[in-house]
Formats: C-alpha cells, structure tokens, sequence
C-alpha cells in the first residue's frame, strides 16, 4: 500500500490526481491542512508520497509551491495533469428550488463564473477546500446550501448532484508533481522512460547569462516546456529560474546539465521523471 500525503480531504483534485496517478494500486491518503504540514510529514517519513499541484492552464503558476519544493529537499518523481471538472452538489432530499447558498474555494468559483452568473440569486461564499465544502455541508446538514467541487464528492459525503460540468473553460487542467524522499525515488521512476526534468537555478547578474543557458539547451536539442522567474528575497532584481524542459536522450541531458552548471551561481536539480503524456 502507498501512503500520498495531499493538502486537502478525501474527494478533493488532489486524492482525484492521486489516484489516477497509481491507477490499480492500493492507496492511504494522508490528508493535511496545508502543503507545509504536506511537507513535514514526507521529511518524516521517508516511504511516504506526496501530489502537489503546481500550475493551472487558467491560473498559472502556484509561486508558493515552488519555493516549497525547493527547500523541502524532496525530489519530483512523476507528474499527473488533470482535467479540472466541477459538478454542483447538495443534500440528498433537496432540488433547485431549496438551494439559497453556493459554497467553495474562491478559485473553483471563478472556474464556474459563468454557470454563477446565470442563477443570480444564489448567495456566493468562499471556503478553503472544494470537498470540504460538500464535507461541511453534509457533517452539519446545512439545508439550502449546495457546494461546487469534482463528482467524486458526491458519493464519499452522500450528497446529490444537480449538474456535472458547470466549469466555464473545458480545457481548463491542473499538473500536479508526484513527490518523494531521494533515497526512495528510483523505485517510483521505474514506472516508466525517463524523459523529463525539473531544475531551479540563479545566474551571475550579467548581460547575456540567460541567453547562454538557452543556448547550450538548444545545442543539446533539449526541450524547454515552461520557465518561471521568482524573485531572491534580500536580493533586489535578481531572481531564481525553474524550468522544466524534455529530453529524447537521457545521456544528452547529462551533458547539458555539466555544461551549464559552470554558468550558474547555484543549480539544483528537482527531479527527473517520465512525462505526462
């Protein structure tokens, strides 16, 4: 049995990612309030996993996680990219007409801007956790409350759904990071190729010093798939670079990380791992 420790409660897009992940595989959540305590417990015990969302195709990048990461000494074994979908929800013996109240994470509820807009007279409340709105609701039988979260939430805290598919955007995913402690890695990496790799690094505050990274990238016909920028604390104007980028040739990549190393001030590698296809 794998034990994946998540922010978030049963029913959430974390256990939903968690599970599609280890598809057939038994497996424990270990549910947290926040990603740090997420953190703490994978430096706790280093046979546990963790799933991490990292970027949204709507909302962009979680800042946050990534310095998290960075400082967690955890490595990225893996990655999921889920498509987000919201269903509305509410007690078993209510309908539409009993409905006042819709409850959820203020970003599920910008995902649902537009299915909101057409049923003006329901008062909009913002919790912390999209399953935790449903779990709330059913715990305390709050009757003419309905909360938006994924389907699954719906049998796990007896609730009944009134409509699937009410977020605006259907091309709207989430990618989460598949996390464990080093020592433990090779064995969740040998799921599948190795064809992909996460790195953060700085760079001396000079002309160019981007550019020459990019370049050795190109030379050993790497591909880079997403760059983020977040600035040094204490460090006016300069900045941390996370970049993902692919490979067809493990060895190349090899090459190319010695080759840079020399043009950074500091270079970590945060994982290598197979990408999501």
């Amino acid at each position: 049995m794998k034990q994946i420790a998540i922010q978030g409660i049963e029913g959430s897009f974390h256990d939903i990612a968690a599970h599609r992940f280890f598809e057939g595989e038994e497996v424990r959540l270990v549910c947290c309030d926040t990603f740090e305590e997420m953190f703490d417990r994978l430096k706790a015990e280093t046979d546990m996993l963790g799933i991490m969302a990292i970027e949204n195709t709507i909302a962009g990048s979680l800042l946050h996680n990534y310095e998290l990461l960075r400082d967690s000494g955890m490595t990225i074994v893996g990655e999921h990219k889920l498509r987000i979908k919201h269903s509305i929800m509410c007690l078993p013996d209510e309908s539409w007409e009993d409905i006042k109240e819709v409850n959820s994470h203020p970003v599920a509820l910008m995902q649902c801007r537009q299915f909101l807009s057409r049923h003006p007279g329901l008062k909009i409340v913002e919790t912390t956790d999209t399953a935790g709105a449903a779990a709330d609701i059913s715990r305390e039988q709050r009757h003419g409350h309905a909360a938006i979260c994924h389907r699954d939430a719906a049998d796990i805290y007896c609730m009944k759904v009134l409509q699937d598919g009410i977020e605006t955007n259907k091309h709207n995913f989430t990618r989460f990071l598949v996390l464990a402690h080093p020592e433990k890695a090779t064995a969740i990496r040998s799921r599948g190729s190795i064809n992909k790799a996460s790195l953060v690094f700085t760079l001396p505050h000079e002309e160019g010093s981007l550019s020459a990274i990019l370049s050795v990238l190109s030379f050993y016909k790497l591909n880079l798939t997403k760059i983020q920028s977040l600035p040094i604390i204490g460090q006016e104007w300069q900045y941390m670079f996370y970049i993902d980028l692919t490979f067809g040739d493990e060895r190349r990549y090899r090459q190319a990380l010695n080759a840079i190393t020399p043009l950074t001030r500091e270079l970590k590698q945060l994982g290598t791992y197979g990408m999501h296809v």
